[in-house]
């Protein structure tokens, strides 16, 4: 579904990230794992579209995306309700919602436990509310490739766990193709994992049980 071939993106004399190789297939769940500075945003960035490569390519098949940006608040005064802002994120955008758009929008509401804040203005959410609205809105629209850069920052533990059995679901059930954004390499367990490192370039892509393997014979990045 996805290729990087030899991707680098450099800010005048800053690199951002170095020679970048990689392909993630159908129904992947890839986690993207590194520290701050280490490239994870901009390689995602280069999928949708917001950043172009310097040098290298990136060949992505034609699919129904959907994306939730890292660290996306709501200042004061931001005038949409909770309902607007999940609708904004549906296929296909009406004037007056049908009985089915108004179903599966309580459906997820119920899913992410905020069904009381449906009328509400995202002015007045605390941080994890907002998270739970912009999770919806890049969940609504079924894609079939799903990128979230840094889901949970501001989601209490015990949501945590909830949220990524759900994700497990969409992969497992409908296929669904998920690219995660994480500096917690334990959310990784399960699955593929890319570690980035500080100099922007792959220390490793494949599973986390041969990460480990990988560190105990300590290797490093060339």
């Amino acid at each position: 579904m996805i290729r990087y071939q030899n991707v680098s993106v450099s800010f005048g004399k800053f690199n951002v990230l170095n020679h970048i190789t990689f392909e993630v297939n159908k129904g992947d769940f890839l986690h993207i794992v590194g520290p701050n500075g280490s490239g994870k945003t901009t390689l995602v960035k280069l999928l949708t579209g917001l950043l172009k490569p310097t040098e290298g390519m990136i060949d992505i098949a034609s699919v129904h995306m959907g994306y939730l940006p890292q660290k996306l608040s709501s200042k004061t005064n931001f005038p949409m309700t909770v309902r607007e802002v999940i609708y904004s994120g549906m296929k296909k955008q009406r004037l007056i919602p049908t009985k089915e758009d108004c179903d599966l929008v309580k459906k997820w509401l119920d899913i992410m436990e905020i069904s009381h804040l449906y009328q509400e203005s995202m002015t007045y959410l605390s941080g994890g509310q907002q998270q739970r609205v912009y999770l919806i809105r890049a969940l609504i629209s079924n894609p079939d490739l799903l990128i979230l850069d840094e889901p949970t920052s501001a989601l209490d533990p015990s949501f945590r766990e909830k949220f990524y059995h759900l994700l497990y679901d969409l992969q497992q059930e409908k296929g669904t193709t998920i690219i995660h954004v994480t500096h917690d390499l334990t959310d990784a367990v399960k699955d593929n994992c890319l570690i980035m490192y500080v100099d922007q370039k792959i220390k490793f892509f494949g599973t986390y049980h041969d990460f480990h393997h990988f560190e105990h014979r300590g290797h490093h990045h060339d």
